[in-house]
């Protein structure tokens, strides 16, 4: 405990580098791989013995972080440094192994950000704790014998998936070489955990998050319960907590058994006209409790399109609340959608269902950004009407798996709309005119000439 108050006095020290291997990299560059610095407590040239060594580690966890970890360190005394991290997360492999470094040497953990001096501005050097461990950097976190989290940090977790699949996960395919890298990745979790003294709370709450919901916050219960902090003692009663037991649905919702939209953006060229269609599970933490269908259609000209959802849900936890609100999310812009009364969103005990359809209008230049060549996603969030199930607001990113193939047919489906719709306005026009220039003259005709 000496240790780490020493460690949070450090935290709040004016700070100076000492020998910075990699240097500091800019705060909005978090992609870089992870890259190392050595920050001392004390202006002087070397740290005496009352001060405490920091180690900068920001950037994004590679293979090799744990090799380029061991360059930094060789040579040094780095008796008592605490690492503070700052990272988006990255291999699994090498997190478990930089982990087992840090574990290795003796070292403390936190979650911050090392801005380095501007003289110019005369900023001194500072450690902002406004930052996040995400994903695999939190198991980085294990890695320290002390650790500690600020209350302004934040830890994020989800679950692990294949790398060139995230974007768009529903819409991969997976071999059976896939499956047994995945299991063998968890396999080495579990025991990573258990070889740090900690028991698989954080392994369970992690699995429980799949790729395409937002990341999981730990709060301060959920730092001490599962052991990511040790500066502060759990409590009996925190102790005592499990994970918040979940009610069955009473009924499971439909499924209609099509693939249609499971696998990526379909094509649907019906009689009602062309449509680009995409079927998505709703989950909450992992458990699945409904469907929904998002679809794009022509709009009312050839530079927007239609956005329609359309979802049936399972009634949890006996509360009858239906949806208030969803939101679309593309290329930092976020659509509200509009919520048609029906009679079937009001729930009742014999279905156990909620259905909910919302529709808008989407610009096209957002459709066809999400059309982009790269991996693009949208972001589908709703919130029920009343708070007391705010809990259940779900936030589902989708990727454009078959989107940039199927586009083009949509979009020249929606200019020979919008080209018929003009022919169709001019041949009315046309006809008026016709009308009124004979109706004109017939008038002529009648009126006597003087």
């Amino acid at each position: 405990m000496r240790r780490l108050a020493a460690t949070t006095a450090a935290l709040a020290a004016i700070l100076t580098v000492f020998t910075p291997t990699l240097g500091f990299a800019a705060r909005d560059d978090r992609s870089v791989p992870m890259r190392f610095a050595l920050v001392g407590s004390n202006p002087a040239d070397h740290c005496p013995a009352d001060c405490s060594w920091l180690i900068s580690a920001y950037g994004s966890i590679t293979a090799d972080t744990p090799r380029d970890f061991r360059a930094f360190a060789a040579g040094k005394d780095l008796t008592g440094a605490t690492v503070v991290l700052d990272s988006d997360g990255g291999s699994v492999l090498g997190a478990l192994a930089f982990g087992r470094e840090i574990r290795r040497l003796g070292l403390a953990t936190t979650v911050g950000h090392i801005e380095a001096a501007d003289a110019g501005k005369g900023t001194p050097l500072r450690i902002d704790p406004q930052a996040d461990c995400e994903s695999m950097c939190a198991f980085v976190l294990l890695g320290g014998v002390h650790r500690h989290v600020p209350a302004k940090a934040r830890v994020m977790v989800h679950q692990i998936w294949l790398g060139d699949r995230r974007d768009d996960p529903t819409a991969g395919s997976y071999s059976a070489e896939d499956l047994v890298l995945v299991q063998r990745d968890i396999a080495r979790l579990a025991q990573y955990v258990v070889d740090m003294g900690v028991g698989a709370g954080i392994l369970d709450l992690a699995l429980r998050i799949p790729p395409w919901e937002p990341m999981r916050e730990l709060n301060r219960a959920e730092l001490q319960r599962l052991q990511l902090v040790t500066d502060t003692a759990p409590s009996a009663a925190i102790a005592a907590v499990t994970p918040g037991a979940r009610v069955m649905p009473a009924a499971l919702v439909r499924d209609d058994g099509s693939n249609v939209g499971r696998a990526g953006w379909a094509l649907l060229d019906e009689m009602q006209g062309t449509a680009l269609t995409r079927r998505h599970p709703v989950t909450v933490e992992g458990e699945e409790i409904g469907l929904f269908d998002l679809t794009f259609a022509c709009g009312s000209s050839a530079d927007n399109y239609i956005v329609s959802y359309s979802e049936t849900r399972a009634r949890r936890n006996g509360d009858p609340a239906t949806v208030g609100e969803v939101t679309l999310g593309i290329a930092s812009r976020t659509l509200p959608l509009t919520i048609v009364p029906r009679k079937s969103q009001t729930v009742t005990e014999a279905d156990g269902e909620i259905e909910t359809f919302a529709s808008g209008i989407v610009p096209g230049e957002l459709v066809r950004a999400l059309a982009g060549g790269k991996p693009r996603s949208l972001v589908v969030a709703t919130s029920m009407a009343h708070a007391k199930a705010a809990g259940e607001a779900t936030s589902i990113r989708i990727g454009n798996v078959g989107f940039s193939r199927n586009f083009p047919k949509l979009a020249a489906s929606c200019e020979r709309l919008a080209g018929n719709a003009v022919a169709d306005a001019g041949g009315r026009i046309a006809t008026k005119l016709n009308a009124n220039s004979g109706a004109l003259a017939h008038a002529e005709e009648a009126t006597p000439k003087r």
